[in-house]
């Protein structure tokens, strides 16, 4: 997996903050906490935050969300030289999409030990198969990341 320090840490946390308040909006409408926003020349180009249900499309996690819509507002099925900032580790389809999308960087706030790709259940972006290289940062805001999503669960469950 290719890593990469943060460059400009408040940009980057001020990109993952507004991640976060897309997570929210989907918690209010009792979807899994989980926002994204896509980046590229420090604008944000795209958004979303988890919509599967509310939607009926199983496809529909932040990641896709936003990055759909990046490319609809850039005409471009391509995304180089953006980041995609996410509230929780990305899947294995969100991470195929990641890859096929070329966006360049990848930064993540909470760690998902049931289904992350990223390096909890493996490392997708480090195989060699993949014609594209992600840069990854781990860990951004991942207290409050993590945080959205146990107050959520928590809720559910009471």
């Amino acid at each position: 997996m290719s890593r990469v320090k943060i460059i400009d840490r408040s940009q980057d946390e001020r990109f993952m903050r507004a991640a976060l308040e897309l997570a929210g909006q989907g918690a209010q409408l009792g979807e899994v906490p989980v926002g994204a926003v896509l980046v590229q020349g420090g604008e944000i180009i795209g958004h979303g935050f988890n919509r599967p249900i509310s939607s009926s499309d199983p496809s529909a996690h932040a990641e896709m969300v936003a990055i759909r819509a990046a490319a609809t507002a850039i005409n471009n099925y391509r995304l180089p030289n953006s980041t995609l900032y996410v509230t929780l580790e990305p899947c294995s389809m969100c991470a195929g999409l990641i890859v096929h999308a070329r966006i360049q960087r990848v930064v993540y706030g909470a760690r998902e030990p049931k289904a992350g790709i990223v390096e909890s259940r493996g490392q997708f972006f480090a195989q060699e198969f993949l014609n594209h290289r992600v840069l990854v940062e781990g860990g951004l805001l991942a207290e409050e990341c993590g945080a959205v999503l146990s107050a959520f669960f928590k809720a559910r469950r009471a």
